[in-house]
C-alpha cells in the first residue's frame, strides 16, 4: 500500500527542513527483519517496546540489558526510503488524561531531570513544591509548555504517517501482544517490572483533592504504599483543560480505538 506522510505536504520547503516531519521521522523506528515501522510515543509503553525492538534487532540478548535503550532512542530511526517501503506500521496510543497523570507521578514525584526542565520552561519562576498536578495540568493550555517536552507533548506530533496499519491502546496490552505476534512474529517483552514506573501494588489514597498536593506530599504517601487513582486527580476544570489542550489526541483516540478506555468520555 502507498504510505502517505502526515506532515510532508504542510510545507513546500525542503523535507529536511520540515520540522514536524523531521521530528516524527526521528521517532519512527525500524523492526528490520519484518520491514515494520513502530512510531514511538513517550509514556505509551515505550520502554517495553524499545526493549522489544532492541532484542528483535539483535542489539541486546534479553531484558536484563534493558538499560541499553536509554542512550539509543534514535538508533533504529528509519530513513525516508524505509518509511515509504514499510510492509507494516503501527503505533501505541494512550488516554491523554492517563498519560498526563503517568508522567506526573513518574517524573515529578521522583524529581527526575524532566521535572527540572519543566521548571526551566517557566524560566525558573516556580519551585518544585509549587507543581501540584492541578498546576501541571492547567499549564498544558499554554502551547509553549505543552510542546516543551516529549513526555507530555501531544501524541499526534509523533505520527509520521497519515494512517497506520494498526493502532493499539496502552489500556489493552494483551491485544497488542497477540496481534504483533500473529502479524510480524514479534515477541513483546514487558519492561514494566524493570522500569518500576507503574502504580500496580499501591492502595488507593483516601484524601480529598489530591491534585492540589505537592510532589513531595504525594511522594510521602507513595512511600507509605498509597497513590491516588485517576478519578481523584481530576475535577471538572482539569478535565476541561485536557479536552482543550489535547483535542487532536482525543479525536484520534475516539476514531481509531475503543473509547471505553478514554477517561471522562
Amino acid at each position: 500500500m502507498s504510505r502517505l506522510f502526515r506532515y510532508s505536504s504542510k510545507s513546500h520547503a525542503s523535507l529536511a527542513t520540515n520540522q514536524p516531519h523531521v521530528f516524527a521521522q526521528q521517532h519512527a523506528l525500524n523492526i528490520y527483519r519484518c520491514e515494520a515501522i513502530y512510531s514511538f510515543i513517550p509514556k505509551n509503553a515505550c520502554s517495553t517496546m524499545r526493549t522489544t525492538l532492541a532484542i528483535a534487532n539483535g542489539c541486546i540478548r534479553d531484558e536484563r540489558d534493558f538499560n541499553w535503550i536509554h542512550q539509543n532512542n534514535a538508533t533504529f530511526a528509519a530513513s525516508l526510503a524505509e518509511l515509504a517501503r514499510a510492509k507494516y506500521t503501527f503505533t501505541i496510543l494512550r488516554c491523554p488524561f492517563a498519560r498526563l497523570l503517568s508522567v506526573y507521578l513518574d517524573k515529578f514525584l521522583n524529581r527526575n531531570p524532566v521535572a527540572w526542565r519543566y521548571i526551566d520552561l517557566h524560566r525558573r519562576g516556580i519551585e518544585m513544591r509549587d507543581i501540584s498536578f492541578e498546576f501541571f495540568v492547567r499549564s498544558m493550555c499554554k502551547a509553549a509548555i505543552r510542546e516543551g517536552d516529549i513526555h507530555w507533548m501531544p501524541q499526534v506530533n509523533f505520527l509520521v504517517y497519515e494512517r497506520y496499519d494498526d493502532y493499539f491502546a496502552v489500556e489493552d496490552m494483551p491485544q497488542l501482544v497477540r496481534i504483533l505476534k500473529d502479524r510480524i512474529d514479534l515477541d513483546v517483552i514487558d519492561a514494566r517490572p524493570l522500569t518500576r514506573h507503574g502504580t500496580t501494588g499501591y492502595r488507593k489514597l483516601r484524601k480529598a483533592q489530591p491534585f492540589r498536593l505537592s510532589p513531595l506530599e504525594l511522594l510521602n504517601h507513595k512511600e507509605r504504599g498509597a497513590l491516588p487513582d485517576i478519578e481523584a486527580m481530576y475535577n471538572d476544570e482539569l478535565v476541561d483543560c485536557v479536552r482543550r489542550a489535547y483535542k487532536s489526541d482525543i479525536a484520534l483516540y475516539k476514531r481509531v480505538l475503543d473509547r471505553k478506555h478514554l477517561f471522562a468520555e
